[in-house]
């Protein structure tokens, strides 16, 4: 078994600034990596998708830590306003924003119940 987490401290293109909540380094320990139909990300695809929302909504300072399979909701920490936020990716800027939630368990919560409605 690989060791997630690692996985997830390695990437260096995350804000200086940002630590991993203890709720999501306990999820992923966990092997909460994949609750359908959202599911962790990690590795090259976090690379890939950090450097595509700075590149794509360079006002925000977004830290994704989740994608949707079904459409193109990322789940991310919005380091401005301390927040979970999922955001629309590849839509017009100001135009992003779905749901926010006020820690990560909150989204947790939602995220098991899209699990539940997925199904």
């Amino acid at each position: 078994m690989r060791d997630e987490t690692k996985e997830l401290a390695l990437l260096q293109d995350l804000p200086q600034v940002f630590a991993y909540p203890a709720g999501f380094l306990r999820a992923v320990e966990s092997g909460l990596v994949g609750l359908e139909p959202w599911w962790l990300l990690e590795g090259e695809s976090l690379c890939t998708r950090v450097a595509g929302l700075r590149e794509r909504f360079p006002g925000r300072r977004l830290v994704p830590f989740a994608r949707r399979e079904d459409n193109d909701d990322v789940a991310c920490w919005d380091l401005d306003s301390g927040t979970v936020r999922v955001i629309h990716d590849f839509t017009t800027p100001g135009r992003e924003n779905r749901r926010e939630f006020v820690t990560f368990y909150d989204w947790l919560r939602a995220a098991v119940e899209d699990f539940i409605e997925f199904g």
